[in-house]
């Protein structure tokens, strides 16, 4: 298929007329008949109906333009970008556990963006699809989170799938829950004092090479009378300060989110259990500023908000 004929054929559907048309692109009218009956015959379809009133779109033509002018407008910005030299957008995108220090350092890192055009992408979601992510649909980093019992089975599968990595965090879940709770009343707290309470849980647990129902057992053990499973950090807040029958196990939130959510946080004597937060990336990757930047500011806020607990700094 033929670029030019297309730009024709676009320009003809604008003008309405065949004669028109040949004028306003400097072609001779038989010329320009020529080639949109070559395009015609290449698709298999009839563009246009002739009439005495001139020409007009057939449905299979209407369909054929409509993916033309976005074919033709992408085209153009390619010329633009290497032509004209427009700059190229700056673009940043990393896949992370739902947690607020990373939110947090998120938001900071946004505030760099310099007057030039960006894109950032920053999609909340589990470890199994930040590393597909990175695999399947062109995000550059990510940010995944397991226990660290778990730590050869993660960095056997990054490595088979060509993912380098690096050590973020190494900390224990703290629990959360709302000041109005019977937990903010206590001071460490026990898995006693959970008894009866709604544990809120993100439901999407994962492990490469064990079985979900193995990780979920370990995960999410089913000695938890009752459970509500979320998706997203959003709900969970407003239940835990809502709901003082709610709890949540978290790594550490900063003092802003139990402020304006009217939470608080306490160490568990029992659950001293170690998770990771490791930055994936492609083997051979090579960070761009804007990465350096987030990393900077995520480095920075992992040892503002839980210095203490952090085992490898």
């Amino acid at each position: 298929m033929n670029i030019i004929h297309m730009k024709y054929a676009v320009e003809v559907a604008r003008i309405g007329s065949i004669n028109k048309a040949a004028e306003e692109l400097l072609i001779a009218q038989p010329n320009l008949s020529r080639c949109i009956k070559e395009l015609e015959s290449d698709l298999g379809i009839t563009i246009f109906s002739r009439t005495s009133k001139g020409m007009t779109l057939t449905p299979d033509g209407e369909e054929f333009i409509g993916y033309a002018k976005k074919i033709l407008d992408q085209i153009d910005d390619v010329e633009k970008i290497y032509h004209q030299g427009v700059p190229k957008k700056q673009k940043f995108s990393i896949s992370v556990p739902r947690a607020s220090y990373i939110s947090e350092a998120f938001a900071k890192f946004s505030q760099c963006i310099s007057d030039d055009s960006a894109e950032l992408f920053y999609y909340e979601t589990n470890s199994h699809r930040a590393i597909d992510n990175i695999l399947e649909s062109d995000y550059n980093l990510g940010i995944i989170r397991y226990a660290s019992v778990y730590d050869k089975y993660f960095k056997r599968s990054l490595e088979e799938k060509g993912l380098g990595y690096e050590l973020i965090a190494e900390f224990h879940y703290v629990v959360t829950a709302g000041r109005e709770s019977r937990i903010a009343r206590s001071g460490e707290v026990h898995y006693s004092d959970l008894s009866g309470m709604i544990e809120i849980a993100h439901a999407d647990p994962y492990v490469p090479s064990l079985p979900i129902s193995t990780v979920k057992k370990d995960e999410l053990p089913d000695n938890i009378g009752r459970r509500i499973f979320l998706f997203e950090r959003g709900s969970q807040f407003d239940l835990l300060s809502l709901n003082p029958d709610t709890y949540m196990w978290v790594s550490p939130l900063p003092d802003r989110v139990l402020d304006i959510y009217g939470l608080v946080q306490k160490n568990c004597a029992e659950h001293k259990r170690p998770y990771r937060d490791m930055l994936i990336y492609r083997k051979g990757y090579r960070q761009t500023e804007l990465d350096r930047k987030f990393i900077t500011e995520l480095i920075a806020s992992k040892r503002a908000y839980f210095p203490k607990m952090d085992m490898h700094d």
